[in-house]
């Protein structure tokens, strides 16, 4: 796993399709998703840190584009 897509598709096999409208604020609400996932016990530790870590990047990255 090393894309957002691949996120997108760990997050599909639970049912969950997210699209607000606005990539960083889809990103967001991944965020607490994918924690309700782990709290859930529906995903394990190292799947959770891997799409957190993703998920963080991709954050920093919508974040400089708004910047500039």
């Amino acid at each position: 796993m090393e894309t957002l897509y691949d996120v997108q598709q760990l997050f599909k096999r639970f049912g969950i399709y997210i699209y607000v409208g606005k990539r960083i604020y889809d990103i967001e609400l991944m965020l607490i998703e994918l924690k309700k996932l782990y709290d859930g016990r529906l995903i394990d530790h190292d799947t959770y840190l891997t799409c957190w870590r993703i998920l963080k990047r991709e954050h920093r990255i919508e974040e400089s584009r708004q910047k500039g």
